[in-house]
């Protein structure tokens, strides 16, 4: 068991390495989904109005976040926001900007279609007894699309947790970036090194996405 494979992950610092990588994968998805889910439950509420231009550069903003491959996003932000427009910042805060903006699009289109499937009385009946807009939103509309958002959320959540997985390719220390390093200096050593850390990182990343999909199940089972 010397030179066992499994031993790269207790060799030195290996272990507590990967697990900061994890940090800072889950810290980016989450902050990132945080200020995303904001921003899209303003911009789905903003594509129920009926102002027709304003839904039409809300419908562009979604479908062009829709079609930009992630990695693509990832090095827009990363290369061509700081040269062209002198943002910068540091390459995780990039990350966030860049999965932020495309989990607002996404989210939007959650919150439009829960919104719109709130039976159509329960509008008339909220207008009917004088309700202003805005308190149809806060107290008929949004609380029940609440309820209809919660499973797709997660799924989101979900994707954005495994989508973290592209950060290495800007150099952010993520647990992949982190995995290959162990593997690349560790692999004269421990050649099958690779099998237990790839294999921890997978068990890494489906007990993130696995206990988001319980907390999934709780939350629908309630309503």
């Amino acid at each position: 068991m010397a030179h066992s494979g499994i031993n790269v992950l207790l060799e030195g610092s290996n272990f507590s390495r990967l697990m900061g990588g994890l940090w800072v994968s889950v810290w980016i998805a989450v902050v990132s989904l945080f200020f995303g889910l904001i921003v899209g439950t303003v911009f789905g509420i903003l594509r129920t109005t009926k102002s027709r231009v304003l839904r039409f550069i809300l419908r562009l903003y979604l479908e062009i976040f829709r079609i930009i491959p992630t990695v693509v996003l990832l090095f827009l932000v990363y290369y061509i926001l700081p040269r062209q427009l002198h943002i910068n910042m540091p390459a995780d805060w990039m990350a966030v900007l860049a999965f932020s903006l495309w989990v607002a699009a996404e989210f939007s289109d959650i919150v439009r279609g829960a919104i719109q499937s709130v039976p159509r009385h329960q509008r008339e009946s909220g207008l009917a007894i004088g309700l202003t807009r805005f308190q149809l939103f806060r107290y008929i509309l949004l609380p029940q699309a609440m309820k209809l958002e919660v499973p797709a959320a997660i799924n989101l959540a979900t994707r954005v947790v495994k989508t973290t997985s592209l950060l290495m390719i800007i150099s952010i220390m993520d647990v992949i970036n982190v995995g290959q390093q162990i593997i690349e200096a560790n692999n004269s050593t421990y050649p099958t090194g690779v099998f237990w850390v790839y294999g921890l990182i997978f068990f890494l990343y489906f007990i993130v996405d696995y206990l988001l999909s319980l907390w999934a199940r709780k939350l629908t089972a309630r309503q």
